[in-house]
């Protein structure tokens, strides 16, 4: 019985010598090594890497120890301005920071990440173009279900080739045509709210939680521009991939590999089962709405306004006759769930955030009520009055510095790839972290984490020391395609509202930044509305 024990342990640590060996001298742990060692040797250091897992313990770690990004309420707003929610949402960043600087590197297992918060090389990676600088492959496994192999996903040809396609729907010249489509989505959104205003009164005032609403609004945007149909026809496409996103973003560090360590508290292995069925759900859903526009040929939208992004996607997929069958719809189901997504999400949460910081500052709220009267006639925005916004445009660069829906600029090198000075070695995952990046004193000065849309008078180049540190839309040859879109999509929205109501953020309302692969209000935002 002793000798038969004493085998297999023998066997089981013959086992595990093999394993180490084959880590650290195969394109694990060795290579991780060596690519960690060309950093050092450029200047560059970082946190100490334990064995096979990297600083994913010391990761999960402090996101445990981590406070809610959260205050009670009710509040003031001295107290909203001063709240930099980075530590909370990504306390290893922070730490790292406080610790390296600007510039530094960790591992996730035997993956290496670099960390750039330096101004010049965020303006470096503006300038780099190469296809060969593109999505971190971690990254896109983990949003597969979500995205697909759409635009959001896509590298390297797969990608210039989507983009080519899919930027042609949202070139100003043709965004300005959609701004009757925009006031026509956001009526029932207004009507709604004036309907309560009206139940409730001689006082005049009810709570909104307004977030749910411009979901909604934006939804019915992005369906009808791009799809030609009302968000009622995709409503359950667009829920089914809000449960999708809120499932994978469990907690907030499932971008960076902390969902792979063993946990009592990791879940994702559990959802394996549950995302698959959602994204069977959701595709299934997409092709529906796409044979129903086959069957019924182009849509009032496309022969209004020209062809729409369905209708692109269509004819692109028809015209390759070396793709089969199912990859052709696989490429019309996957972008039209990126669109879906990125189109709506982003820009609700975007205008959520502005809404709120406009309750909280009365004086900006009146300032832009009397710009919008002066150039829109009747409340009524378009596409030639939006330009003259110029407050408008101010609080909502505000708003986006402040609250960027986007918490990251992310690249992986697929070769070698130099960025200024700096050689970043094939494998190397890039990240820019754009909140701190946005609340940098030295960047923006002592008042950083104020809400002051007026440093934004004389455009983003005079906003700030370094220019090129304003990245609410990403940088490089990846900025987004969506960006004209959104912000004309925000101005129609915000003007609209305040020239019909006037608010003031609710007592219920909890500030709470939530990372859910976009930064949101984790609570919604209830304010208390007034009718003008």
């Amino acid at each position: 019985m002793e000798v038969g024990w004493c085998w297999w342990v023998g066997v089981v640590g013959m086992m595990l010598s093999w394993m180490a060996y084959m880590v650290c001298s195969g394109s694990g742990w060795g290579k991780s090594e060596r690519v960690r060692r060309k950093l050092r040797m450029q200047g560059i250091r970082g946190p100490p890497p334990s064995f096979l897992y990297g600083n994913l313990p010391l990761m999960q770690k402090l996101q445990s120890q981590a406070k809610p990004a959260s205050l009670p309420g009710p509040h003031h707003s001295h107290l909203f301005v001063a709240h930099d929610y980075t530590s909370n949402l990504f306390p290893y960043f922070e730490h790292w920071r406080k610790q390296y600087g600007l510039l530094y590197t960790y591992s996730t297992g035997t993956k290496q990440h670099l960390v750039v918060n330096d101004p010049e090389l965020v303006r470096e990676m503006n300038r780099c173009l190469t296809l060969d600088f593109g999505k971190p492959s971690d990254v896109t496994n983990r949003l597969a279900p979500l995205l697909g192999n759409g635009i959001l996903r896509a590298n390297g040809l797969s990608w210039a080739h989507q983009r080519k396609l899919v930027s042609a729907e949202f070139f100003m010249s043709k965004v300005k045509g959609m701004v009757g489509l925009m006031i026509e989505s956001a009526r029932p959104m207004l009507s709604q709210w004036e309907q309560s205003i009206n139940e409730v009164g001689s006082s005049g005032e009810v709570e909104v939680e307004v977030q749910a609403d411009l979901r909604g609004f934006s939804a019915d945007v992005i369906s009808r521009v791009c799809f030609g149909h009302s968000y009622s026809k995709g409503k359950e496409v667009f829920s089914k991939l809000r449960t999708m996103q809120k499932a994978m973003s469990k907690q907030g560090g499932f971008l960076f590999g902390l969902s792979g360590l063993p946990s009592k508290v990791n879940l994702w292995r559990r959802k394996e089962s549950e995302m698959s069925k959602l994204e069977r759900e959701v595709e299934s859903l997409i092709w529906e709405l796409v044979e129903k526009r086959k069957r019924e040929g182009r849509s009032e939208t496309s022969s209004r306004n020209g062809k729409d992004l369905m209708q692109l996607l269509l004819e692109e997929a028809k015209s390759d006759e070396s793709v089969g069958e199912d990859l052709s719809k696989k490429f019309i189901v996957d972008n039209c769930k990126n669109i879906y997504f990125a189109g709506h999400e982003t820009t609700a949460v975007a205008a959520s955030w502005s809404l709120m910081l406009l309750a909280l500052h009365p004086q900006w709220q009146s300032a832009i009520r009397h710009e919008v009267a002066h150039f829109c006639p009747n409340g009524i925005p378009t596409a030639d009055s939006l330009p003259n916004l110029k407050k408008m445009t101010m609080v909502i660069q505000e708003a986006l510095r402040l609250y960027p829906p986007a918490a990251f600029v992310s690249r992986e090198a697929y070769e070698d790839i130099q960025i200024g000075n700096l050689l970043v070695p094939k494998g190397v995952c890039v990240w820019t972290l754009i909140p701190r990046l946005h609340r940098d004193p030295d960047i923006w000065g002592p008042d950083a984490n104020e809400f002051k849309p007026e440093r934004f008078s004389d455009g983003v180049s005079n906003a700030c020391k370094f220019p090129q540190a304003y990245v609410p839309f990403g940088v490089g040859n990846r900025l987004c395609l969506g960006k004209n879109f959104a912000l004309v999509e925000l101005k129609v929205v915000l003007a609209l509202i305040v020239s019909r109501f006037s608010f003031s953020l609710s007592t219920s309302y909890k500030h709470c930044p939530a990372y859910r692969m976009i930064i949101e209000p984790g609570y919604g935002v209830h304010i208390l509305l007034h009718r003008i």
